[in-house]
């Protein structure tokens, strides 16, 4: 990226990433919890891997159209705080992986912190839902703070830990470098 404008290839390489894991998330999909979320089965890794690609501005800003994708095409809320948390910036914080772009082991890392990222404005609209609607309080509530993290990890960490094998098997990773060299090139 020169002078902060996106050349073509990065606008038709990120846009076909946030639509290959659009269908991803809604073909390939674990049956959903009862009030929303699924594992789908690395649907998160395509999305970091534009920032890996292309760095934290293009990640941030492709993540955070994914949530907005995301949110169109099922949403699911109860708090209007929970609109900007569960979509756009909790899939933005996926672009949070774009900062690993140039770093050794920059794909695993940079997965890792996104999806942490993600799990932490999930986790923040999820306790904003319990103290709301459940419990009634902020005060004193460790069962909001449980729940929306048991919650959440439920089907964020199981997706987390099959895309992280498969991220460390040898022949994906060398065909995640021979992609990052045509999106580079």
């Amino acid at each position: 990226m020169s002078n902060n404008k996106f050349s073509t290839k990065q606008l038709v390489f990120s846009a076909m990433a946030i639509a290959l894991a659009t269908v991803i998330s809604v073909v390939i999909k674990l049956p959903s919890l009862p009030n929303g979320g699924s594992v789908t089965l690395f649907s998160m890794l395509v999305i970091c891997l534009i920032g890996y690609w292309y760095g934290p501005v293009t990640g941030l800003i492709a993540g955070f159209t994914y949530g907005i994708l995301q949110f169109i095409t099922g949403p699911y809320f109860v708090h209007p705080a929970q609109v900007l948390l569960d979509y756009p910036l909790a899939f933005g914080a996926l672009g949070l992986s774009g900062f690993f772009h140039n770093k050794k082991h920059g794909l695993l890392k940079g997965y890792i912190v996104g999806v942490t990222g993600r799990f932490v404005f999930h986790q923040i609209s999820g306790l904003i839902f319990y103290t709301t609607y459940v419990a009634g309080s902020f005060s004193d509530n460790a069962a909001a703070v449980w729940a929306s993290t048991v919650y959440n990890l439920s089907y964020i960490l199981p997706e987390m830990i099959l895309t992280i094998i498969l991220i460390a098997i040898p022949p994906v990773v060398s065909a995640l470098d021979r992609v990052k060299k045509m999106a580079l090139s």
